[in-house]
């Protein structure tokens, strides 16, 4: 069978382990087959060639937390109002190749139907970025620090029975599920959840030093989405907050749509963890990608007026920016350098997940990669798999 060969090459490229300086990535069929200097490489027949002019690339972007995008909500997939393909071709168009859809609570009955559509779109070819897992943020949070989670729908008591209904409807899809560790069976709902290959994570609480430490001892290594939902710093008296900026264990998820944290704190954060366990999120709604309206994530009403996405009760519910854009925020909210920041929305995110083989532009990874125009960092072209399913025709010699 012939093989399908493609070279792409850039201004530069962020590996981002590296950033190589006119750059070519060789891609055969669906993985990447070398990368380096553009000189290096023989323009042999058969080869096709992408050769850009003012234009860099990155790996494809990861979204392990997205709630919706393009007017599909996750934790609304099971009414089949909606359609996942939508997801998909709204974030493949901002350089985003794989995303894990992220549910809320919401009844019991319904969560169950919900993971088992979500379960079975996992297995369809999408027509752009791929849907690799599901996340579950909730139910077993801290309902005074539940967002604009319906409040009706949190379990403040831990039932692992239900824990095992949840992943068992999702087929073995399920790749996260939020907790708050000051609950009562935190520790044997962490240890049940690493048994099944699923990446406990701590968020929407109000967990003191103790009870957070005990979950981490357990196995818990992941922070939903740092400084929303949980305690404010305090110079007296430690919390969930203060122990995910200063144990190395835990990576910890940021929202960096530029409006649920303030860049100074990004900076704190990207000063007190290791660079390679901050990981960039949108959170993004069903409005992301779509004109201001009236939508929702899952049983809440969300209103999205000039980007911003609010609850009735004028809470942030989510948010509008995906990470095409959230990513050079990140940058410039921070003291990190370019390869860096790449690095939270690729690799950092594909290791977060075990995603051994994305993330990366390296031989024999994916071949998903995302071309952006230099100065303006707009998306020109994305690759999933070794396909372009988005491209611009603009800035190609």
């Amino acid at each position: 069978m012939k093989k399908n060969r493609k070279l792409f090459i850039t201004d530069y490229c962020l590996t981002p382990l590296k950033k190589i300086e006119k750059s070519a990535i060789l891609c055969q069929d669906d993985k990447i087959l070398a990368i380096g200097g553009a000189s290096a490489f023989v323009r042999e027949e058969g080869l096709e060639i992408y050769d850009f002019e003012n234009a860099y690339a990155t790996p494809g972007f990861i979204d392990t937390h997205i709630h919706g995008a393009g007017g599909f909500d996750s934790t609304n997939a099971y009414t089949g109002r909606e359609k996942i393909e939508d997801m998909s071709r709204i974030l493949v168009e901002r350089g985003v190749t794989t995303f894990i859809p992220t549910v809320v609570s919401d009844e019991s009955e319904n969560m169950l139907k919900n993971l088992a559509a979500l379960s079975e779109m996992m297995g369809r070819k999408l027509p752009g970025a791929e849907a690799v897992g599901v996340n579950i943020e909730g139910p077993f949070i801290n309902p005074k620090k539940s967002g604009s989670q319906e409040s009706s729908f949190i379990r403040d008591k831990i039932d692992l029975g239900f824990c095992r209904e949840l992943l068992s409807a999702a087929n073995g899809k399920v790749k996260k599920m939020t907790f708050a560790p000051e609950l009562e069976g935190a520790v044997e709902l962490v240890e049940l959840l690493r048994d099944e290959g699923v990446i406990p994570s701590m968020g929407h609480s109000l967990a003191q030093e103790k009870e957070t430490l005990r979950a981490i001892d357990a196995g818990a290594r992941s922070c939903t989405h740092l400084f929303n939902g949980m305690p404010p710093l305090h110079q007296r008296r430690v919390t969930l907050t203060g122990i995910m900026l200063t144990d190395a264990r835990v990576s910890v998820e940021l929202i960096i749509d530029g409006r649920h944290l303030h860049p100074r704190m990004v900076d704190l954060a990207c000063r007190c963890k290791p660079f390679d366990k901050v990981i960039g999120i949108s959170d993004g709604t069903m409005g992301s990608g779509m004109p201001d309206g009236d939508y929702h994530i899952g049983p809440t009403p969300i209103k999205v007026e000039n980007g911003f996405s609010q609850n009735k009760s004028g809470l942030l519910a989510g948010t509008t920016t995906l990470l095409d854009t959230g990513w050079h925020s990140l940058m410039s909210y921070s003291h990190m350098r370019e390869i860096n920041a790449a690095a939270c929305v690729t690799s950092n995110a594909a290791k977060g997940l075990n995603l051994e083989d994305r993330g990366l532009l390296q031989p024999l990874k994916k071949a998903d990669i995302a071309f952006f125009e230099r100065g303006t960092n707009r998306p020109l072209m994305t690759v999933c798999g070794g396909k372009i399913v988005f491209k611009t025709n603009t800035n190609l010699k």
